[in-house]
């Protein structure tokens, strides 16, 4: 039963690439049955035993360079506990691209941030962040100054804390994303822009799992 749902899955990964929403997915048709994705799924619930749904999918497309999938702990090709793609704009070596990208989608496995860059942060959560700094700031009875520059320095903590390229490396610690990539791009000869990307935990929205994947990912590194 495993096995066919993995099959199953890296089928509907495969077919997936054909469409941009859940609903049109399920209209595909599945090779071989004679019948649509929908109606293979409930086939397989059958046989299988257990209760699926098609919850989730993204796709990312680049008009040149590469868009890099990396697995966390992978039970099978191309399945795994957290999926990640990171898609890569640039005229560089496809080689120097693919590594680069598995280099930041482990960090992003790691790190689950919550954007690319400061401008895509939802807004909402930048200002309740904010409002909840300027009240610790006003509770500490510092001068007005000081509390100001308290504020702003805790804003870019924030933001090194849960923006991707404002984020230190969890490859070497100390590099931060954004200067990973330039530095990638000035060694390739062309420069290289991280368009997007994106991050599925197995479970995700479902269920709560904990663990210390910045953990897992160095010590696959070691």
């Amino acid at each position: 039963k495993i096995s066919e749902f993995q099959a199953f899955a890296s089928a509907l990964a495969n077919l997936a690439l054909n469409v941009t929403d859940i609903e049109a997915l399920k209209g595909l048709d599945f090779p071989g049955t004679g019948r649509n994705v929908a109606d293979e799924l409930t086939q397989k619930i059958a046989t299988i035993g257990e209760n699926m749904s098609l919850r989730r999918m993204q796709t990312l497309e680049v008009s040149n360079g590469a868009v890099v999938p990396y697995m966390h702990n992978a039970t099978a090709d191309g399945l795994g506990r957290i999926g990640v793609l990171v898609a890569l704009e640039s005229a560089a070596d496809e080689a120097a691209l693919v590594a680069l990208g598995k280099q930041i989608a482990m960090h992003i496995a790691a790190t689950s941030p919550a954007s690319l860059s400061i401008e895509d942060l939802d807004a909402d959560a930048v200002a309740r962040e904010r409002d909840v700094l300027i009240e610790q700031a006003k509770a500490s009875g510092k001068p007005q100054e000081i509390a100001e520059k308290m504020v702003e320095g805790r804003m870019k903590k924030y933001y090194q804390e849960v923006v991707l390229l404002e984020q230190t490396s969890v490859i070497d610690g100390e590099t931060r994303v954004a200067d990973v990539i330039a530095k990638a791009g000035k060694d390739a000869g062309a420069d290289i822009a991280l368009k997007a990307f994106v991050r599925f935990n197995l479970g995700e929205g479902v269920e709560r799992e904990e663990s210390d994947f910045a953990a897992e990912v160095a010590a696959q590194l070691a």
